[in-house]
């Protein structure tokens, strides 16, 4: 959900199909997707063989610091659904509202933890998505707000972008 509400926010727009279609990742607008996703897949897949060539691959084509970047999404993403799964914990409801569309879409509901969260009814989906294009701009609009006033506090403390 975030990948398509920042590429949203930022004007650009990217296949999420490419998550489940290895064949989509390279036209998915995402640099080096197709790294990605294997390394992805790979790092939770238990083939140490498979994860090996992976992060060779993600070095050549990016850098180690990109891998270690990867590692560490992969591993944070996983430790968060593993501690949600083992305590039930339900999508909260805004967040399962604007994202239904995307489970949908990626079969996510397919997995045994989709039974702890209930499915929003047609109506709040249909509501969700039409609100979506404002909610966006909403979001957007408070992030800039954000950004300014941190860019003031900044500026009034002295502080600027080298740390000086």
């Amino acid at each position: 959900m975030m990948l398509r509400a920042s590429g949203e926010y930022h004007g650009k727009n990217f296949d999420i199909d490419a998550v489940r279609d290895d064949a989509a990742a390279a036209d998915s607008g995402v640099a080096h997707a197709e790294a990605l996703l294997a390394f992805a897949e790979h790092a939770v897949g238990g083939d140490d063989d498979e994860l090996a060539r992976s992060r060779e691959r993600l070095r050549t084509e990016m850098d180690d610091a990109a891998l270690v970047d990867t590692a560490a999404i992969v591993g944070n993403f996983q430790r968060m659904t593993r501690i949600a799964d083992a305590t039930g914990i339900p999508l909260d409801p805004p967040v399962n509202a604007l994202s239904a569309d995307l489970q949908d879409r990626l079969g996510l509901t397919e997995f045994s933890a989709a039974e702890n969260t209930v499915r929003p009814n047609r109506l709040v989906r249909g509501v969700v998505g039409a609100l979506r294009p404002w909610l966006l701009k909403l979001a957007a609009g408070g992030l800039a707000r954000a950004r300014a006033k941190a860019a003031r506090t900044d500026a009034t403390s002295g502080d600027n972008a080298t740390g000086c």
